[in-house]
């Protein structure tokens, strides 16, 4: 079976403040975990301080504040070689110097704000197939996403949903994300926001996916596109729909409750993990060894 020998860090987000998806006050349980803990990770997983890394700003209604902001949090942690793309439009995205810097690299990282931006703005474009192209044939190279830019890196995105009305048949809008990992459904800020209610729809809705929803100062490192490490300080929550048995979504009319039996879900801490495809919980993802669970009801 062929899979990617690039990795993924998806991350729950926080750190992007001034626009309508990425507002409120950061509570780290560590002290600037997120610049110091999780960001810390990335820098390890791409060969240390020296790599060349080149943050996208394309989903913030603020990039320039962005692009600082990461400059800063990179910079605590020895990190000089930092790049930062102010795309903003389809039209930038040709730009020769950004196509040229995607290709020399080391990782590239999403900021937050809107996912639409990101799968409007790069999909379909060369500049997306290059990063594709490299992420399936480079076992070093890596690609981060926090808020927005991790709920983009799947095929199946959610792009709008109240959480407060995401019981009810509609209220969760999906489209094509950019589509880095097949199977998966990403969410963010996922216990602050009370999520639960629209990944468990999504998923409802496309049971073949599994939904990941990344608490705050939390992430999910991906290898292979299917083996996922959890990291950081919070809770990560893996929704399967595998085996639902009951569903009444696609008979209802929008607007109605819906109802589903036998939605299963689990709880990850930092060094849990789940493997995507056998759909088995990791108790304890180890260097060289990894110890599993079966969860899936045969």
């Amino acid at each position: 079976m062929q899979f990617a020998k690039g990795k993924l860090i998806a991350i729950g987000g926080a750190e992007d403040k001034g626009t309508d998806l990425e507002t409120g006050e950061i509570h780290r349980n560590n002290l600037n975990f997120f610049e110091l803990g999780i960001l810390r990770r990335i820098v390890e997983e791409v060969g240390g301080p020296a790599s060349r890394i080149e943050v996208i700003t394309t989903a913030s209604m603020i990039p320039v504040e962005v692009g600082e902001n990461y400059l800063s949090a990179f910079g605590k942690i020895g990190c000089t070689n930092i790049g930062v793309m102010n795309i903003r439009t389809r039209a930038d995205v040709n730009n020769d110097d950004y196509m040229q810097r995607i290709r020399q690299c080391d990782a590239v990282m999403f900021s937050g704000g809107n996912q639409l931006r990101l799968s409007s703005i790069f999909g379909g474009t060369p500049f997306l197939e290059i990063l594709m192209n490299r992420y399936w044939d480079e076992p070093t190279f890596l690609v981060a996403g926090t808020s927005a830019g991790a709920m983009a890196m799947s095929n199946t995105m959610i792009y709008e949903g109240n959480a407060t009305r995401a019981h009810l048949k509609g209220e969760v809008k999906i489209t094509t994300g950019l589509g880095f990992i097949d199977d998966v459904i990403i969410d963010s800020h996922f216990e602050k926001r009370g999520r639960f209610g629209r990944l468990a729809q999504a998923v409802s809705a496309n049971p073949s996916c599994i939904g990941i929803g990344l608490g705050e100062d939390t992430g999910m490192l991906i290898t292979e596109g299917n083996k996922m490490e959890a990291i950081g300080s919070g809770l990560v929550m893996i929704i399967d729909g595998h085996d639902i048995r009951h569903s009444n979504i696609a008979d209802i009319p929008d607007g109605n409750p819906i109802s589903i039996e036998n939605l299963k879900v689990h709880f990850c801490e930092k060094g849990n993990g789940y493997m995507v495809k056998e759909r088995t919980f990791i108790i304890e993802v180890k260097e060289n060894a990894v110890v599993k669970k079966q969860v899936k009801v045969e």
